[in-house]
């Protein structure tokens, strides 16, 4: 079992055929707003094991743990040994979703190419000790998944390495990891929490320096609310497009063949009409 989506592609990527990874936060919901049900629960005590991102987004696995038999299901946090980045304070409050959970670190480790490999790499090493017997080939599939992102890795830094303008502005502060990879500037409308309201003043600053700084585009998601984006945008006169955080693929995008490689590819295509 698997909390969310990069976790579950991720963990398919190194189980293969095997074994069956099951997505416990349905598909379409933000997992930001996301609190499991008693059902939920007993999911998770039935698992051989579940693997999750990190206590810093997943707030409520600790709560899980803690009564839960680890011997008899493996509890694997993707991002553990990942130094996680501390959230920068501004004057708008991005630290803490609208349920309340509050974030002092940024978890959105998945969005970096690198990270995720490291990610991958911990989710094959645990489930290796877990099942030695298929140890090799867990290693095999990893390996293979990996040369994929290591691909994805090159293709954004093909794309971004004689960039003038690294700058760009988005309405969900998720990218930071990205931003840093390859060198680059996110400005963000809200914070961590997709759903944050920004104050007029950030709103009256990000409007100055959107005109003076010739920004020609606002990133928003396409699962979420975009009206902050969009009157930004109205009122500056630029263009809106997409950036994923691919925390949740409805049914239909996972039928339509899309996955965490496929999004980040055309999030790379997205930040190219202002990476430039």
């Amino acid at each position: 079992m698997a909390t969310f989506y990069p976790m579950v592609e991720f963990t398919k990527a190194v189980v293969g055929e095997i074994g069956e990874v099951e997505l416990l936060i349905p598909a379409g919901t933000e997992p930001h707003d996301y609190e499991p049900s008693a059902k939920d629960v007993a999911k998770i005590h039935d698992a051989d094991a579940v693997v999750y991102n990190s206590q810093v987004f997943e707030t409520w696995m600790n709560d899980i743990k803690s009564n839960l038999d680890v011997t008899q299901t493996n509890v694997i946090e993707a991002s553990e040994g990942i130094e996680l980045l501390a959230i920068e304070e501004t004057d708008h409050p991005e630290a803490s979703d609208e349920d309340g959970h509050l974030h002092s670190q940024d978890p959105h480790v998945w969005l970096d190419p690198i990270l995720a490999i490291e990610q991958v790499r911990q989710i094959q090493s645990s489930l290796s000790e877990q099942f030695p017997e298929h140890a090799s080939l867990f290693k095999e599939q990893s390996e293979s998944y990996i040369k994929e992102l290591e691909a994805l890795d090159q293709a954004y830094q093909t794309a971004t390495a004689q960039a003038k303008n690294r700058t760009f502005v988005t309405q969900h502060g998720a990218f930071s990891y990205l931003a840093k990879r390859y060198n680059l500037t996110q400005v963000a409308i809200t914070g961590i929490a997709s759903e944050g309201e920004p104050t007029p003043s950030r709103l009256a600053t990000l409007k100055t320096f959107i005109q003076d700084n010739a920004i020609n585009v606002i990133y928003f998601e396409e699962n979420t609310s975009g009206k902050v984006a969009q009157t930004l945008a109205k009122e500056t006169g630029v263009k809106l497009s997409v950036l994923a955080t691919i925390e949740s693929l409805t049914k239909e995008q996972q039928a339509n063949g899309e996955s965490y490689l496929s999004m980040m590819k055309e999030n790379l295509e997205a930040l190219t009409l202002s990476i430039q």
